[in-house]
Formats: structure tokens, sequence, C-alpha cells
């Protein structure tokens, strides 16, 4: 079994029931599940194992300062269809409402992770609180996008830059913006710019570390996804 203990899978994992029958009632479709999938047809030779596409907005309060992320995360088509299978009718996808079990064990796990969401201003890191708003859909080819905002602790005024990365330390899940509009701002004061930095493309050192083994032994703490994360910037006069 994968050394995970703790690691990004398990923002995902719900908690186990204590009957069988209840587990299999909720639908309990977790990335572990879809992790010993893939590893028993021998395709997690490296990471990641779950990819993920992201639609982020900067959404400003009514005063002009920063009071949040809005996030759109769409999953992979091998996720999606664990996350789907046995729900819905007629082979129709499934209802939010028979997905909000779901959205809600996710969700509840991601403060762990720092929500993967990693903000800062003056190179100091800024705090979110708990979740809100939070949605789990799947559209009609049963793709599945978990939405939510995401609150700063403190809002912010962004006369000093302020930015931010989506994405997961230990690369399990691979978080990428995509590709048209990924960053937008929701009630920006006149004047507000928004730029995007894509990271520096990996040395051939570090593309020789995709794998297993090194994932595994990685050290607690480490950060091997920043390498590839884009970092959206945010200014306002």
């Amino acid at each position: 079994m994968h050394r995970l203990k703790g690691r990004a899978c398990a923002a995902f994992l719900p908690p186990s029931p204590p009957k069988r029958e209840t587990r299999m009632k909720l639908k309990i479709n977790s990335i572990l599940i879809l992790f010993t999938t893939v590893m028993g047809i021998g395709m997690a030779s490296a990471h990641p194992h779950v990819w993920v596409v992201v639609r982020s907005e900067v959404v400003f309060a009514p005063d002009g300062k920063i009071a949040g992320l809005q996030h759109a995360w769409e999953f992979d088509e091998m996720y999606s269809a664990y996350a789907v299978q046995g729900l819905g009718k007629d082979g129709k996808s499934p209802t939010r409402e028979e997905l909000a079990p779901l959205a809600k064990t996710n969700v509840e796990s991601l403060a762990e992770f720092d929500f993967f969401t990693f903000a800062k201003q003056n190179n100091a890191k800024l705090a979110f609180k708990q979740p809100e708003n939070v949605t789990l859909e799947a559209n009609d080819k049963k793709i599945v996008t978990m939405r939510f905002f995401l609150p700063l602790e403190t809002p912010v005024a962004a006369k000093k830059p302020f930015s931010f990365q989506v994405y997961d330390p230990t690369y399990f899940v691979s978080f990428g913006l995509e590709k048209k509009d990924p960053v937008t701002l929701s009630r920006a004061p006149s004047g507000c710019s928004l730029s995007l930095v894509e990271p520096a493309p990996l040395v051939a050192t570090d593309n020789q570390k995709l794998s297993e083994a090194f994932f595994q032994n990685m050290s607690p703490g480490a950060d091997f996804g920043v390498k590839l994360a884009t970092r959206a910037i945010v200014a306002c006069p």
C-alpha cells in the first residue's frame, strides 16, 4: 500500500462508517479507491494519480478588500466515474443532492491540507476560514466539479500585491489551471489588474524524481507541488 499517512488522498477520503451497508449507501468513492484500482491495472508508475482543472475567481467585498476565492475544481474522468458510480437514474448524471454527502466529506477534510490553496501578501501566508456554499455536481458527460467559496480569515486590501497558488505539495493530485480565463476578478475596484506567473520548467533532475519510490520516501513537509504551480497575482491602485 502506498505510504500516504495523511497526505493528499485523505483530503477526498470520507471517514469509514462502521457498517459496510452504510458505506455502500453513501457511495464512498474516495481517491483511495481510485488509487488502489489504478495500481491494480498497472497505470500508477508515477505521480500524479488524480487530475483537477482549476477555475478561480478573486472575490472583492463592497469595501474594496479581497474577501476570498471562489473555486471550481473539475475532476478527471476516472475519479468522476467513481464519484458517480451507482448514482443517477435511467443512465442520467446524478443530481447535486445525490452527491451532497460526498461533497460534505470531501470538503471537511480540506482544512488539514490548507484547502490546497496558498495565498500570500508581503511574503506572509494568509489564512482561510472553512469553505462555504460547497457543491458537487456532474455534467451530462458525468464529469464531476466541486465548487466552493473560500473566505479569507481577514479580508485584505490589494494595494499591496495579493497572490495565490492552487497545488498539492505531494503532487498526488495535479492541479492545473483552465486554459481560457482560469482566474478572474469579481467586483474588483477600478484599476485592479491580474497577472499569471507560470512555473519554471522542471530541470532534468526533478523529472527523474517523478517515480513512486521518490514520493513514498518524501520527507514530511516536503513541497514538490509548488514547482509546478502557476501563481496568480492581483494588484490594485
